[in-house]
């Protein structure tokens, strides 16, 4: 197979066209072409109107060796495919052989795309792990979630942080990261996530995505082959607790007061697993603050960024227009968009009662009306205000408790233009409110842009929630984006708070064998602070699914 790079072709070939453009710069007839497959695929809007996609094609010929010799030189243009297959480590179970019957399992605690996906490979690999999840299955969970968005109670264990899925599958689904693949792991992600029901075009789309609707499939395939191939899931069984014997872990306790023996522990537990986090610290596992970003939800209509972005307000197969934006505020701090969703929907994310937090969505189609992103700002622990591991969660839970109380319980929703005038005037006066605040709120309810939320919202003073220096960031960050994307700043943007679950403000210590000082409990994926959206944290649990195997079959 020959890798050629830099294949330039209009939106809406076909794919004898295609075939065409690379037999062309192979410099070849069409017929010796004898295979193709599509490595990756982009677009290049750099000179629109004129939109292009680029391409980086295998490509299999009659006489290899011949063609590659024509390009001594030009191994940029095209050079011989690189072969790799992630291997699991150690002997393969093909066809797969369980061991006796396990008397101490590997327990995973949180089916999100790390717990996941590090009970596949365990269970593909001749394991029976265990899964606990304290949620709900993601059939029930979805029926959770619609009905607290339709204004019903809160259920503080199946909502858009937790249940089978974990946070990623209430989100846009991107599946981009800039985690390095040189062990194949980022691939057999990709892979899996398709054999399991997902397009296959994420293989290969510079900005993959799949949509909550067809991840949430997807994930309940995976679980039903976990199950298949002799794992158990357990759902709406929170761990409470952690059993620990001479400095390693033995067992965990269940909410309901079961003791499960366990051989190694995966803790997958995920950014928002505040009580347990508070657990692990009362048990001395050993654990650090780290920074995370904070910040607005920002709702444009996606006609808006398609213009700018595409030069066509209806981009027809380019799909709606995402963006990726970052600036230096005048204060120091970067600024940046954050979980971008084209044609998504700003949601309720709240986990605990009376606080609220709020998270972006896409449908697999990425139709809605508006474009959102989070607007975000680093924090670091030095701006908590408290000193500790867990002083990043009081600080979470601070602001999404004046986001609650807003909103009165709904997404509390404000225009930019209200908001600057808000940061504004307190700068220039201390604490000083606009006094036609409240008729403002109250005028802007016709203007163009409307919130297209999955929650109940409220127009209320969202400069209320963050610290000044986070607003005055995210003014900032808006002026300098407007200059980049016509229209980011424009006045009847919606902004929606409290985005405060970015990534997990705590990191639970590992070594180099990936367990905790406490032998035999392995932290991992997002929640553990080592990995940052649905991918990173799905390779991390295949990564931590090797060193288990390794454990328990001695090597």
């Amino acid at each position: 197979m020959l890798r050629v790079n830099q294949i330039k072709i209009r939106p809406g070939h076909s794919e004898t066209a295609l075939r065409k453009k690379a037999a062309g710069i192979l410099r070849i007839p069409e017929s010796d072409i004898v295979g193709m497959e599509i490595v990756r695929r982009s677009i290049d809007a750099r000179k629109k109107p004129e939109i292009f996609y680029t391409y980086t094609l295998d490509v299999a010929v009659r006489s290899e060796d011949k063609v590659l010799r024509g390009f001594r030189g030009k191994e940029n243009q095209v050079c011989r495919a690189p072969k790799f297959i992630y291997r699991f480590p150690g002997k393969a179970c093909a066809p797969v052989r369980f061991p006796e019957a396990q008397t101490c399992p590997p327990v995973i605690v949180g089916t999100g795309p790390a717990g996941l996906f590090c009970g596949y490979f365990l269970a593909l690999h001749g394991y029976r792990p265990v899964l606990l999840e304290r949620g709900k299955c993601v059939e029930e969970r979805q029926r959770d979630v619609e009905a607290f968005w339709a204004g019903g109670k809160l259920n503080p264990d199946s909502n858009v942080q937790f249940g089978e899925g974990g946070a990623g599958a209430f989100s846009d689904g991107k599946l981009n990261t800039l985690v390095k693949d040189r062990e194949g792991r980022i691939r057999i992600v990709l892979e899996t996530l398709v054999k399991f029901g997902a397009e296959k075009k994420i293989l290969y789309e510079a900005k993959p995505h799949v949509g909550t609707d067809v991840l949430c499939n997807v994930v309940r395939a995976m679980r039903e082959e976990i199950v298949r191939l002799g794992g158990q899931v357990h759902f709406e069984s929170p761990m409470t607790d952690i059993c620990v014997e001479q400095g390693r872990v033995t067992g965990v306790i269940l909410e309901n007061g079961e003791k499960l023996t366990c051989g190694p522990l995966v803790l997958a537990i995920g950014h928002s697993a505040r009580d347990t986090f508070f657990m692990l610290y009362d048990k001395n596992v050993p654990m650090e603050a780290k920074a995370f970003a904070v910040g607005l939800r920002a709702e444009h209509p996606q006609a808006v960024i398609n213009l700018s972005q595409y030069a066509v307000a209806a981009p027809g197969e380019l799909g709606a227009a995402p963006y990726k934006v970052a600036a230096k505020a005048g204060n120091g701090r970067g600024v940046y968009s954050f979980c971008m969703c084209p044609g998504g929907y700003v949601v309720n994310a709240s986990s605990e009662e009376g606080r609220l937090a709020v998270n972006g969505m896409s449908y697999s189609g990425r139709d809605g009306e508006n474009a959102n992103s989070a607007i975000i700002v680093t924090v670091t622990p030095e701006d908590f205000g408290a000193e500790g591991p867990l002083a990043g969660i009081a600080f979470q839970r601070q602001l999404e408790e004046k986001a609650y109380a807003l909103g009165q319980g709904k997404i509390p929703v404000q225009r930019y233009s209200d908001f600057k005038r808000q940061v504004e005037g307190r700068n220039e006066k201390a604490d000083v409110t606009h006094p036609n605040c409240t008729e403002r709120i109250e005028k802007h309810r016709t203007e163009e842009v409307m919130p297209q939320s999955r929650g109940l919202y409220q127009w209320a003073d969202v400069s209320r929630i963050l610290p000044e220096f986070c607003n005055q960031a995210i003014i900032d960050g808006m002026e300098a984006f407007g200059r980049q994307i016509t229209g980011f700043n424009r006045p009847d943007v919606c902004l929606s708070g409290v985005e405060s679950r970015t990534s997990s403000p705590v990191r639970i210590l590992r070594d180099d064998t990936l367990q905790s000082e406490i032998r035999g409990l392995y932290p991992c994926g997002e929640g553990a602070g080592y990995a940052g959206g649905i991918v990173s944290a799905a390779a991390d649990g295949i990564r931590v699914a090797e060193a288990v195997a390794g454990e328990l079959s001695g090597s």
